[in-house]
């Protein structure tokens, strides 16, 4: 398949060293963003994932219905699934009292059924390009419970082991670094290294958001939910700015 067709009819973004970046940052507005609306605004995290899943499907709705991949819509329902992830995992560890291990095994139970299915179906684990929509929302179901998995990984993290927020970021930091280097110097399955790729950067991005956040007697900046997601919003808006001219420009190039 040429790069014109690519450009054309493709609806997800492409594997880059910025895609990680953004992912990270998303991956902190999402932490953030669901600890105001769950614990500074003390609305719970019931009603959490109520506001979180109707902005999601909104999104979502939005990224499906468009005929190719366009950055704004694209990173919207990343950042859905970061904000709802956040709000599902707290769900089940907390509120549900599940705790962490117990909540990781169903979100990984849940993600590998999912790429069992989407595998089974298509044949493939692609993540880029995507053309088919029942494909495009196995990637979508796939990234959330990835998305909701990293949370509680970064939680087990700081609460648990009971590692300071910017230890635990470190450590998530470490091991998206291994995957990087196994990406480059070894001949393993690039799909699997993507998603563990992916799920890793999920609490890399929590735990940072937690320390921007948290209290200084916790070993956080105590900026607050807010001020922290006004930050995380201001850096993806000029990164998905950036995005938005490079693929015009790429589109100019393959016309």
């Amino acid at each position: 398949m040429d790069s014109s067709t690519k450009t054309t009819f493709n609806k997800v973004a492409e594997i880059t060293l910025l895609f990680w970046l953004m992912k990270i940052v998303a991956t902190t507005l999402g932490e953030t963003l669901g600890d105001f609306f769950a614990q500074t605004l003390n609305l719970g995290y019931a009603i959490g994932i109520g506001i979180t899943l109707v902005f999601f499907l909104i999104v979502l709705g939005i990224q499906l219905s468009v005929k190719k991949y366009t950055p704004a819509f694209y990173w919207l329902v990343i950042i859905g699934t970061t904000t709802l992830g956040t709000e599902i995992s707290d769900f089940m560890d907390r509120s549900l009292g599940l705790g962490y291990a117990l909540g990781s095994l169903i979100l990984i139970a849940a993600l590998l059924l999912t790429l069992f299915l989407w595998y089974k179906k298509f044949k493939d684990l692609k993540v880029y390009p995507i053309f088919v929509r029942n494909k495009e929302i196995y990637f979508w179901i796939a990234v959330l419970f990835s998305n909701s998995l990293g949370t509680a990984f970064g939680d087990f993290l700081s609460d648990n082991l009971e590692l300071s927020y910017l230890t635990g970021a470190i450590i998530s930091g470490g091991i998206i670094l291994v995957v990087v280097l196994l990406h480059y110097f070894t001949k393993l399955n690039e799909i699997l290294l993507f998603w563990i790729a992916f799920i890793f950067t999920r609490p890399f991005g929590a735990t940072f958001g937690d320390f921007l956040t948290k209290p200084l007697a916790k070993g956080g900046l105590d900026l607050g939910t807010l001020n922290a997601s006004a930050v995380s919003i201001g850096l993806i808006t000029v990164m998905i700015i950036i995005v938005h001219r490079n693929h015009k420009k790429r589109e100019a190039l393959t016309r």
